[in-house]
């Protein structure tokens, strides 16, 4: 269970994943062009591991030690950098459907 209110955490990951999913999509451009996946992989890197990292984290008391964080930086970026990609294909797909 994740706290405050003992939500199990795969149901609060879903749920944040998909948060994170729709700001992701609104944030990216409306192109075919490669800088569409770029920023894809970029917003998708960088967002979620800072708030990660510089909000989260610190809410919930968790303390990374020194000589890991680089370590865990590197890890969330690769990652979350994958799950924007992933969503930027999902979204794309889901898109093209729709219409």
């Amino acid at each position: 269970p994740v706290p405050p209110f003992g939500i199990p955490s795969v149901i609060s990951l879903a749920f944040w994943g998909g948060v994170w999913g729709v700001i992701l999509l609104y944030a990216l451009p409306r192109s075919q062009k490669s800088a569409y996946w770029v920023l894809a992989i970029l917003i998708g890197a960088i967002a979620p591991t800072l708030v990660a990292g510089l909000v989260v984290a610190p809410l919930k008391g968790i303390s990374v030690p020194a000589d890991a964080r680089g370590k865990m930086l590197l890890l969330g970026l690769i990652v979350n950098g994958a799950w924007g990609l992933g969503t930027a294909v999902f979204g794309r797909l889901m898109l093209r459907n729709r219409n």
